[in-house]
Order: C-alpha cells, then structure tokens, then sequence
C-alpha cells in the first residue's frame, strides 16, 4: 500500500489506509443534491469500520455537509449506495435510521432551547422510552456535568455546553455510527478543543464517528483516517495525521482552511 496522499485515481487509492474486513457503514458512488438538475455530490465514496473515527474536510462549497445529510436521509441520493451492516440504507428516512444504529448532529439548531438538559435527553430516545434510565446513566458517565445539572435549560447553556447536549442527546439511542456536522462551528478556539476531546471520547467509548469540519487542522489531529473533498468528489484520503504533514494537502487545503476558521470562529 502507497505511503504517500495523493489525488485520488484508481479505486484502491479512495479509502487509503482503512482497515480490512467489512465496513460498518459504506457509501458508494454518491450523486446527490438539493434540487432537480444540480449534483452537490459527483460520485462520493467513504467507508467506515466499527471503531473508527473518520474525518471530512476540504473548502467551503466542497460537498461535505450535503455528504452527510445524504448519509442520514436529509439530502436525496440519486444515484449510488449506502450500506450499514452491509445492508442497504440509500434514501431511508432519518427516524428509519435512528433505529438502525445511526446518530446525526446537526450544525445549527440542535437543541430545544425551552426544554431541560434531561428533556433533551428525553427527546432522544422518545422511539424507546423504557431505555431512557440506562442510557442517561451512561451518558453521564460520559458527561458528568450533564448529570449535575440536569435541570437547567438548554437555552441558558453557552454555544459548546449546547453542542454536548446535542451530541449527548443523539447518542441516548446507542448508535452504531454518530454522524457529526462541523461541531465546533462558531466556537473559541477554547470551546473547540473542548468539542474535539469530547469527540474523541465518544469514539472511545465504542462509538464509530464520522466529522466534517472546517477546523481541518484539528480534524486531522484527532480522526483515525479522513478524506478530502472538493467540488463533490473525493479529492485526497488516508491516515489523518500523515495528511496533516502531506505537502500537496498543505498547500492546497489547509492554509485556506485556516484562514477560514480563524475568521468565522466567535466566543461561546
């Protein structure tokens, strides 16, 4: 297997690095798209295998939002396939897959503001109420502070206490697979390390996690093995922190990332 990144040519080279066996989930050949006629995605692939934590970044307008929002039903998929298990999944509906094991935490919006921390938390096993004791259990043993203040509002909690909550409340349904969009949007540069090392610790927790982040730096620092993506298509993959030293990367990507994140990034 080739040690060094590199564009992305015959299909050996699309998951670079990724381990052997069957994947957890696989999406393959992806078209997809918000309106008729317009392809965000252009034939998109990525696996991932029970344990992993897989990273996704590359320019603003490059397709990785829409890739996850096809991955959980919110985009239509027109052509191509996704697998969890090694069964089909391809335009099942988002309630469908919450049941089949996967999570997905949206960018904005991802709390009830009105609601408690544990309401929250209530919100998200309302598919299987009985569950909700031993699920809160484990995510306070995740999230301690979750526990010790349960009864505070979520509207009242600063942007990267939401975004614990929101991850918190798509783990109670004990996915297989969370689907994470650009957690640490908006946030310090504090708050996102804090959203990183939580995001780690899920995926140690036996958790496989999928990120897309413009913090690509960051990214690459903590995920297993990542890709690259630019104008829908996969651009580079393999091992996250050996596509943080790749040259090619560097150049193309990272430096106007950076600028990117530096900009948008507000206190939380």
């Amino acid at each position: 297997m080739s040690t060094q990144p590199g564009p992305v040519g015959a299909p050996a080279d699309v998951h670079r690095g990724a381990p052997e066996g069957e994947p957890l989930l696989a999406a393959t050949d992806l078209v997809a798209g918000y309106v008729p006629g317009v392809d965000i995605l252009g034939g998109c692939n990525l696996v991932v295998h029970p344990g992993e934590l897989v990273g996704i970044i590359g320019p603003n307008g490059a397709g990785k939002s829409t890739l996850l929002k096809a991955l959980f039903g919110l985009v239509s998929i027109r052509s191509g396939s996704v697998t969890l298990k090694g069964e089909d999944i391809t335009n099942r509906r988002a309630d469908s897959l919450v049941r089949h094991g996967v999570g997905f935490v949206p960018q904005n919006n991802n709390v009830f503001p009105s609601l408690t921390i544990e309401e929250n938390l209530q919100m998200g096993v309302f598919q299987a109420p009985k569950s909700f004791d031993e699920r809160f259990e484990f995510i306070v043993d995740l999230f301690p502070t979750l526990g010790d203040r349960r009864r505070q509002r979520a509207g009242s909690l600063s942007g990267g206490e939401r975004q614990m909550v929101a991850m918190a409340r798509a783990l109670m349904m004990d996915p297989s697979v969370l689907l994470l969009d650009e957690p640490s949007a908006g946030l310090s540069p504090v708050r996102q390390d804090e959203t990183f090392i939580r995001t780690r610790k899920i995926n140690r927790a036996g958790v496989s996690v999928v990120i897309v982040e413009q913090n690509a730096r960051r990214c690459l620092q903590i995920c297993d093995r990542a890709y690259v993506l630019d104008q829908g298509r996969n651009a580079y993959s393999g091992p996250g922190r050996e596509l943080m030293h790749d040259p090619k990367v560097i150049e193309l990507y990272l430096g106007t990332l950076a600028t990117d994140v530096e900009g948008g990034a507000e206190s939380a």
